[in-house]
């Protein structure tokens, strides 16, 4: 199955000089739902994932996708200040500002390995403060699961030695 026929691109979006990659076409289409969990249930195995980890708001989607697949378990990595009780808190560069990520500090138990999801691979910094929150809650990072990598932007080697799968590459 072709992945890029099912991605959308929206110009100058969220702002100005971004072409947004959109996979929301996919979600419609149970064929290509269950293609995208396929090929991730191929890539990773489930003896090595306690629990996936969704990156707000639309790694939720892929993780919980998964989750269900793998029959595991499913955690939250939010913006600040979108989660109840005590979180750790990461501030970090994207690839058009500034942002902050926060996570449950009780959320994992130590040592949980943890799958990281997200639908797309920019810069690399919110995956790869996404994995120090997961890290400074007690979590392993078993690896990173995306539906689109933006390779131009080379996000990849801010999360280098970590296992990471990208269905499609632009």
């Amino acid at each position: 199955m072709n992945l890029k026929d099912r991605i959308a691109g929206y110009p100058n979006f969220p702002k100005k000089g971004i072409l947004f990659r959109d996979f929301s076409p996919i979600l419609k289409d149970p064929s290509a739902l269950s293609y995208v969990a396929d090929e991730f249930a191929r890539y990773f195995h489930p003896k090595d994932i306690d629990v996936f980890a969704g990156i707000e708001s639309r790694g939720f989607i892929l993780a919980c996708v998964l989750a269900t697949r793998y029959n595991k378990g499913m955690v939250m990595i939010r913006k600040a200040g979108k989660l109840p009780g005590k979180t750790a808190k990461l501030s970090y560069t994207i690839e058009y500002g500034k942002d902050a990520m926060e996570i449950q500090n009780d959320i994992l138990e130590a040592g949980q390995r943890v799958l990281i999801c997200d639908d797309l691979l920019a810069t690399g910094g919110t995956a790869k403060a996404s994995a120090k929150l997961i890290e400074k809650v007690g979590g392993k990072i078993t690896g990173f699961a995306f539906i689109i990598e933006l390779t131009e932007l080379n996000g990849i080697k801010g999360i280098s030695g970590y296992d990471c799968k990208a269905l499609v590459k632009y």
